[in-house]
């Protein structure tokens, strides 16, 4: 089942990548979603079990140590609850089945502090409750199955209704499209009636794809916008072990508490572990509430990369760690060699290759804390689908982590102008995060298809100007849609402006638009530096 599973998403992971709503050509949810459950898929292949219970929990260890973007993660905890549901079985009946899908999706809520439907959280909701009322009628496991299927395409068709954002484009979730073809390839699995087609939209579906609003995507509702409270913090504790009190864990408790001090809550626990994530003020406060059930545990990681591997800069020799730990370790990612030595001159130590075209997975950042041989860790994911990814890894480590909420590359850069390698952790935190705000960042890219979004009409080919996220410009001529986005983006508070040029941008462009700037607002300092970023041909920064 999870093979197939495995093989119908990656067979389909282009039609997925294609439901991202914007306009450019760098779609992922499609291969973080495949390259998710491949991981999954590994962990069950390694297994020399075959009771069921034991494969769900590889199934459930592979898919986190492997979950790639928001919806990857939230995969990854849909299938938690699943395999803890099924942990004691030897094989699965009808009944076990559908509790296992209900199960999962329960675990799923959970985990998200503010659900919002609309998601691949109603789309698993759905087909979980049409295998529980399914299972009212029938002891065959394979027409559950079926009614999962039909449930959750039947959940996917009304994200639009559900969430306003899509209803406003016409567009289905995209991490609900993924989940449908795995749950599709676990009925393929069990009816034996395996199809290798690649699915073909009609033209009702072409017509949802290209009303397309990135700005405005499902996923983005998953991280947070503005952090209200100033830390970011993560623990996972080994119940009962060293505990400072003789308390007995309690889920809700410990939940209910970190709410009163945090939000973008996370408590996940099983009956050994606990897992937590919360933005918080009060760091020392979560982790003294930790340390009253357990101690924290560090566990051993393994390379699970499948495919698209993304590894940590190889520029210089690898050697073997010094023999005292280093202070600071601080871990960006961003893709581009340009980028990578702008990144290593403020001050970073680590690069993960990456980015929006290619989202490092859980253990790729795992692997660079670890590799770091340092005695704490700041990690600034500069892309808002690799945070979550980012909070998972954290769990998974034993040194203090904290994560810069940097959502773009230029306000990574920003942020490091505010590291202090003296400072505390939570001080840099709280400093770098501080900044995030004083910088605008735009994007120039082509448009790969014909749209209209907020009124102003896309033409295919033609250059975009995004400004935070929001498609501001369309112009056929790139320097002219740079200036113009630049316009928008210049106020009466800007100083500096930073040009980073791409791999489909020039110096010579980059200068024309320099120009233009020093005679139109000559009050401003302006910068140009070769980046060599893919799909962007100029990132600027305003600050």
């Amino acid at each position: 089942m999870v093979r197939i599973a495995s093989h119908r998403l990656e067979k389909n992971a282009k039609f997925v990548n294609s439901l991202n709503v914007f306009p450019v050509p760098d779609g992922d949810t499609g291969t973080n979603m495949s390259l998710t459950i491949q991981s999954g898929f590994k962990a069950v292949n390694e297994s020399e079990s075959d009771h069921v219970g034991i494969l769900g929990k590889a199934l459930a260890k592979g898919l986190l140590m492997g979950a790639r973007g928001n919806s990857g993660v939230i995969t990854s905890q849909i299938f938690r609850g699943f395999s803890k549901s099924i942990e004691e079985k030897d094989t699965l009946t009808a009944m076990d089945l559908a509790k296992a899908f209900d199960d999962g999706v329960k675990t799923a809520y959970k985990a998200v502090m503010k659900p919002v439907e609309g998601t691949i959280l109603t789309v698993a909701r759905y087909g979980a409750e049409a295998g529980m009322k399914k299972v009212e009628t029938t002891n065959d496991i394979t027409e559950v199955m079926k009614a999962v299927v039909v449930g959750s395409k039947i959940g996917l068709e009304k994200t639009p209704s559900l969430l306003p954002v899509l209803k406003e484009v016409g567009v289905v979730d995209s991490g609900g499209q993924g989940l449908v073809f795995i749950y599709e390839g676990f009925l393929e699995g069990l009816s034996g009636q395996v199809s290798d087609e690649v699915y073909t939209p009609d033209e009702k579906d072409m017509t949802e794809m290209v009303n397309a609003n990135h700005h405005q995507s499902v996923q983005g509702q998953f991280n947070t916008d503005e952090i209200k409270n100033g830390y970011c913090t993560e623990m996972m504790v080994e119940i009962g072990k060293d505990a400072t009190t003789d308390e007995k864990f309690d889920n809700e408790t410990l939940r209910n508490y970190l709410d009163k001090i945090g939000d973008s809550l996370i408590v996940v626990s099983d009956d050994e572990v606990i897992k937590v994530h919360v933005h918080t003020n009060y760091p020392y406060k979560v982790w003294a509430a930790g340390r009253k059930y357990g101690s924290l545990v560090k566990i051993k990681i393994d390379n699970m990369r499948l495919q698209h591997e993304t590894i940590v800069d190889d520029d210089e020799p690898v050697t073997p760690a010094p023999q005292e730990p280093v202070d600071y370790a601080v871990i960006a990612v961003s893709s581009g060699a340009g980028l990578t030595e702008l990144f290593k001159s403020l001050g970073v130590t680590h690069v993960i290759s990456g980015g929006q075209t290619m989202n490092p997975s859980t253990n790729d950042i795992v692997d660079a804390i670890n590799k770091s041989n340092a005695k704490r860790a700041l990690v600034l994911p500069n892309n808002g689908n690799i945070v979550m990814a980012a909070k998972q890894a954290i769990d998974l480590v034993d040194i203090p982590v904290a994560i810069v909420a940097s959502k773009t590359i230029s306000q990574g850069m920003t942020a490091m102008l505010s590291f202090n390698p003296e400072a505390e952790l939570e001080d840099n935190k709280e400093n770098m995060e501080d900044s995030l705000d004083t910088v605008k960042s735009g994007q120039i890219t082509q448009a790969i298809r014909d749209t209209e979004i907020d009124g102003l009409k896309i033409t295919k080919g033609h250059y975009m100007g995004i400004v935070d996220g929001k498609i501001l410009v369309d112009d056929e001529d790139i320097v002219d849609g740079t200036e113009k986005m630049l316009d928008k983006m210049i106020d009466e508070d800007s100083e500096v402006i930073t040009i980073l040029v791409g791999q489909d941008g020039n110096d010579d462009d980059a200068q024309k638009v320099a120009d233009y700037l020093d005679d139109k607002y000559a009050d401003l300092e302006t910068e140009i530096h070769q980046g060599d970023q893919p799909v962007y041909p100029y990132l600027i920064s305003v600050e």
